[in-house]
């Protein structure tokens, strides 16, 4: 194809894309599910495993493929039009970040988050490591130890905008509950992406550039924390007039978010990386409310599903094709909850909770959404994984979010009594209202 045909087909694609994640959206919010939730389900419906079985033809016309390659080709747009989704989501998810959900019920949130990581990590390493020895779902070139720190991680991750969205629309923003929730979920994720971070860095097999991605990532992270924060304050005039966001700050915030991106990207890590952390060092208050304000609905609306049907697009549950790999996949799913949400839903019982509540806690950290298939499109795209164990990864990642709503009204909600933190006072509202979970 030529560059007019190919710019044609992605124009068709989208509109495709679009239209099938609002109808998939419309019966998942009869269901009680998120449009997240449909736009994963709706990604996964437009690959080879739905549409791609029952209509071959049609699907490879509207989204072509090469099979001799490990993952979707680029040919025409989807590709980079879903990873500037990916990396503007990010970033509006770094403007929403808020510290100071860590300095209220603190304890409970750490012992939370230690299990959290912990539990998960442990069965994820090692799952890994017997997978690595006795099943082809790792790549070749994957050492062992990176194969136990990716599906460790992988099985770490909590869907932290998912919580924040949750606990907004169940009325839990202040008590034990969602403080609890939300300050683990902060520093899961945190942990979850150090760990990514060192598979990426050392995949090579080079750990001197492995040591020089780590200690470049550690510079980047302080340079921007100490340095550049502090410089985008003192150019807070360019950014507002009469306390609204002008159309340079917003160019200038997008310049430092691309610039960013680009930075972790030339690092050896990902782009995301430089996204979240653009958005976190934003300047607080109407500079950061109002860029997610204006950024949220061309991302959420247009960008974002474009991420989650390449991710469908990539997903071939056909190759799950024995007995023995739908067994692994049952195990990757009872990995994944056990080590987060009966971990989760035992430590916060442990530090105090009572029961409903610590049942509440465990079911919301369970909950992987979009944060999960940004992981494992990175393991994907790099070469670590195969694509029988990204199939699996994405279903755990499905099931996991799908059962978090329905558990939540069956288990808690009936049970659950208000209640503020220890502190006496309400916990911050971090509900972060803008970000689609």
């Amino acid at each position: 194809m030529n560059n007019t045909a190919l710019a044609i087909q992605f124009f068709l694609q989208v509109a495709v894309i679009l239209a099938v994640c609002r109808l998939v959206g419309y019966v998942a919010r009869r269901c009680g599910q998120p449009q997240v939730v449909a736009e994963m389900i709706a990604g996964v419906a437009l690959g080879p495993s739905f549409f791609g079985y029952w209509w071959p033809e049609a699907q490879q016309w509207l989204f072509p493929w090469d099979p001799s390659q490990t993952i979707r080709d680029s040919q025409s747009y989807l590709y980079p039009a879903s990873q500037l989704g990916l990396a503007l989501y990010m970033f509006i998810v770094g403007l929403e970040f808020r510290v100071e959900i860590l300095r209220v019920r603190w304890r409970a949130s750490v012992a939370v988050s230690l299990a959290g990581m912990l539990a998960p990590f442990l069965l994820g390493a090692l799952l890994g490591a017997w997978m690595h020895a006795h099943t082809r779902l790792f790549s070749p070139q994957t050492e062992r130890y990176a194969a136990m720190l990716f599906l460790g991680a992988a099985l770490c991750i909590t869907a932290f905008p998912m919580l924040a969205r949750i606990i907004h629309f169940h009325g839990l923003a202040g008590t034990t509950m969602g403080t609890v929730a939300l300050g683990a979920g902060a520093m899961d994720d945190a942990c979850a992406w150090c760990l990514l971070a060192v598979v990426l860095a050392g995949f090579d097999e080079s750990w001197h550039q492995a040591l020089v991605t780590i200690l470049g990532a550690v510079v980047f992270v302080t340079t921007a924390v100490l340095v550049l924060r502090r410089l985008l304050l003192r150019f807070r005039q360019y950014f507002l007039r009469e306390e609204q966001l002008t159309d340079t700050g917003m160019a200038l915030a997008l310049a430092v978010m691309a610039l960013m991106a680009w930075a972790t990207d030339s690092l050896g890590l990902h782009t995301v990386f430089g996204a979240f952390v653009a958005g976190a060092i934003m300047p607080r208050g109407a500079i950061a409310r109002q860029l997610a304000e204006r950024l949220q609905p061309l991302t959420v609306a247009l960008l974002l599903p474009l991420f989650f049907v390449y991710s469908g697009l990539n997903t071939r549950i056909g190759l799950l094709d024995t007995l023995e790999a739908w067994g692994l996949c049952a195990l990757v799913l009872a990995a994944a909850i056990a080590g987060k949400g009966i971990a989760c839903a035992a430590a916060a019982h442990w530090s105090g909770l009572r029961a409903p509540d610590a049942l509440g806690v465990g079911i919301l950290m369970n909950a992987r959404g979009l944060m999960e298939l940004i992981i494992i499109n990175i393991g994907l795209e790099r070469g670590v994984i195969s694509p029988a164990l990204f199939a699996m990864l994405v279903i755990m990642a499905v099931v996991t979010t799908l059962m978090t709503g329905p558990l939540f009204r069956l288990w808690v909600a009936p049970h659950r009594e208000l209640d503020q933190c220890a502190s006496g006072h309400p916990a911050p509202d971090v509900s972060s209202p803008t970000l689609p979970t």
